[in-house]
């Protein structure tokens, strides 16, 4: 009995012992619950430091080189292609015959245009003598003066239609494409060859609000290409927009005069440099530290753990930094990586 006895109770006191360590662990996890709870409520950001630097006032924007002319040739009369005399990459002159369709029914048509008009014109000659004579009234006169009139527009509109045979270059190029092949049918307004003039190029870029003030008309601007690094071009303005796109963005074109060989290339990507490359000292921020984008001039600033929402006067656009005017002091740090977690407010812990 005393054994019995002895066994509950020492298995009483395991148990007790289970319990309260179990307990133990639970107050221990949820107080590193709590702990990591509040440890959470911190957002975690990358953030920078306003400062002084020396910056390069030159402003630099990207944009495509596209041709400075370029047509698409298309039939002005069906026909059949009795010759192609150029290939694809092929230089043209202006007026140069690319192309013969084949004009025999044409040809006909100026026959019979030509015929009615000499017979016209005889006939108009036949009653003006007989009109001096008393033979024929004014009237009829007028009459057969008038279908001369209509035959001449015949044989005009006939000769027009016949030279349309010939395919030709309305300027000097080269052949970008070639669309047919001697033998094959074509149609008015079918696309036959694409011209284009790479000797002179457009470079077609877009210049923010705060540096449109840097592009005007016929200015001088360093122009180059990152597939030719060797090599720097000039490039001239010839268009800055009166207005701006959705973005605060104002288009702007350069024209650029190619080298002897051609070497830009329509569709390559281009640099223009605005300005001068003598450095400047100024209070600046990286871009990323904007919220959204430059134009909002709002910056998430960092002041006791916190995260401030600051209104700012954003300056000169410097590459990877952009000038602060008002809104921000030396020193000030500033959110540049996990705005779109923030609000205004907000605890924040920085990472590096």
């Amino acid at each position: 009995m005393k054994r019995v006895i002895l066994t509950v109770i020492i298995i009483a006191a395991i148990l007790a012992g289970i319990v309260f360590i179990l307990n133990q662990n639970k107050a221990k996890n949820e107080a590193d619950t709590a702990t990591v709870a509040i440890q959470n409520a911190a957002v975690t950001v990358r953030a920078d430091t306003v400062d002084f630097r020396d910056v390069t006032a030159q402003y630099i924007t990207n944009g495509v080189f596209a041709p400075k002319q370029e047509v698409m040739l298309s039939a002005e009369a069906s026909g059949k292609v009795t010759r192609v005399l150029v290939e694809e990459g092929a230089y043209v002159r202006a007026g140069q015959t690319l192309a013969i369709i084949d004009g025999d029914k044409l040809n006909v048509n100026v026959t019979n245009a030509q015929a009615t008009y000499n017979n016209a014109e005889a006939e108009v000659a036949r009653f003006e003598s007989a009109f001096s004579t008393g033979g024929v009234t004014k009237q009829q006169l007028d009459q057969v003066k008038l279908q001369l009139e209509n035959a001449k527009n015949n044989l005009k509109t006939a000769q027009l239609s016949a030279s349309d045979v010939n395919i030709t270059a309305s300027f000097a190029g080269v052949i970008n494409k070639r669309n047919i092949e001697p033998g094959s049918y074509v149609s008015p307004g079918q696309e036959l060859f694409e011209v284009v003039n790479v000797s002179t190029l457009k470079l077609k870029i877009n210049v923010d609000e705060k540096n449109i003030g840097q592009a005007k008309l016929g200015q001088s601007v360093k122009v180059e290409s990152p597939v030719l690094p060797n090599q720097t071009f000039t490039g001239t303005v010839t268009f800055v927009a009166p207005k701006a796109d959705g973005s605060l963005n104002f288009p702007v074109e350069l024209e650029i005069k190619n080298n002897a060989n051609n070497d830009l290339k329509a569709g390559m990507y281009g640099t223009a440099y605005f300005g001068s490359e003598q450095a400047v000292n100024a209070l600046v921020v990286p871009r990323n530290a904007f919220v959204g984008s430059v134009s909002s001039n709002q910056i998430f600033a960092i002041e006791d753990g916190k995260a401030v929402l600051k209104n700012v006067v954003s300056g000169r656009s410097f590459g990877d930094y952009v000038e602060v005017v008002s809104g921000l002091e030396k020193g000030t740090v500033v959110v540049t990586s996990g705005q779109i977690n923030l609000l205004d407010g907000t605890p924040v812990e920085i990472i590096k």
